[in-house]
């Protein structure tokens, strides 16, 4: 399993409630079912520590081989011209407006999982 955590800085000119909106437009569209190997997300608020009010996402995909199939293996990532088109339209048309920097540009760490409960 492969979990990547995605840190959003908003734009000065983006507030919260935009960040909330796109990502409320995202999941009406169901733009990540259509992630190839993605089982589960959050996307969240921070409530604490050095990113209060700052927003992350975790992204669950089902093996390390799943993730690469979509992203590529570490040393040799795929071009964004090869991204899922629902990925293209999260990062593009949804969070690009909201976001200080370019979406392919954040800052991110993909973990690949030792432990886990077995709920």
């Amino acid at each position: 399993m492969i979990v990547s955590i995605h840190q959003y800085e908003l734009a000065d000119s983006a507030s919260s409630a935009d960040f909330c909106d796109a990502v409320t437009e995202a999941v009406d569209e169901n733009l990540f079912d259509d992630i190839p190997g993605l089982v589960d997300y959050r996307i969240g608020r921070g409530i604490k520590g050095s990113r209060t009010d700052q927003f992350a996402a975790v992204w669950v995909y089902e093996s390390k081989a799943s993730w690469e199939a979509v992203w590529g293996p570490v040393d040799e990532p795929v071009p964004k011209s090869a991204y899922p088109d629902a990925w293209l339209r999260w990062e593009d048309e949804l969070l690009d407006p909201v976001l200080a920097d370019d979406p392919d540009t954040i800052e991110y760490t993909s973990y690949e999982v030792l432990a886990q409960n077995h709920d």
